[in-house]
């Protein structure tokens, strides 16, 4: 994808180069994010989505309660806005979020997907479908099974999966639904170990 920064990362013998990490998470996700955000240098070049349940009403504070602590500048993209590396992207409430194959945002205001929109599902689905082997998915605490098939996707199209360990999860639902869907996924994690990985990239 032409003018996206490249990010090596070696495991074993083989070098991935990753372009973007997508994060979902519902209720109890939020702290999570929070503790991540202040804990990546701000010269973290790869871009992060976040797809974070939301009170559809409330369209107002999230940005700004993860920019308080955050090292990097989060925003609510516009619809056909491009990513850029070293921003963090926090999906608008009431719209889903797509990524097209030329690195740029969608927002939809289609039928809720999970009960939920943004649907968790939808955007780690397109964002494998763009990013393929090139990206990290995310899952954290939350209360319903939105983002298990989304895991699965990015799975399958030779993406990096991680897992918040469920024993530590405010509520585990979301985390036991992707591990059970996705069928293997690359890591479980407790968080500590999730800030550790991506700071390492």
């Amino acid at each position: 994808m032409k003018g996206f920064l490249i990010v090596e990362k070696y495991t074993g013998d083989a070098v991935m180069n990753y372009r973007l990490v997508i994060i979902g998470g519902s209720a109890g996700s939020f702290q999570v994010v929070n503790q991540m955000l202040a804990k990546l240098p701000q010269d973290f070049k790869i871009p992060i989505v976040l797809v974070l349940h939301r009170l559809k009403h409330v369209r107002h504070g999230f940005v700004e309660a993860l920019s308080q602590k955050s090292n990097l500048p989060v925003i609510e993209p516009e619809d056909k806005s491009s990513i850029r590396p070293g921003y963090v992207y926090l999906a608008p409430a009431n719209y889903h979020l797509f990524i097209e194959v030329n690195g740029r945002f969608a927002l939809s205001t289609e039928e809720p997907v999970n009960h939920s929109r943004p649907a968790i599902d939808l955007s780690f689905k397109t964002a494998a479908y763009c990013f393929r082997e090139k990206l990290i998915g995310i899952i954290l605490s939350g209360a319903n099974k939105d983002g298990a098939y989304g895991l699965k996707a990015i799975k399958q199209t030779g993406g990096l999966t991680i897992v918040q360990d469920p024993m530590e999860a405010q509520i585990p639902v979301m985390p036991m639904a992707a591990i059970e869907r996705t069928g293997k996924v690359d890591h479980i994690f407790p968080v500590n170990d999730i800030f550790s990985f991506l700071c390492k990239l």
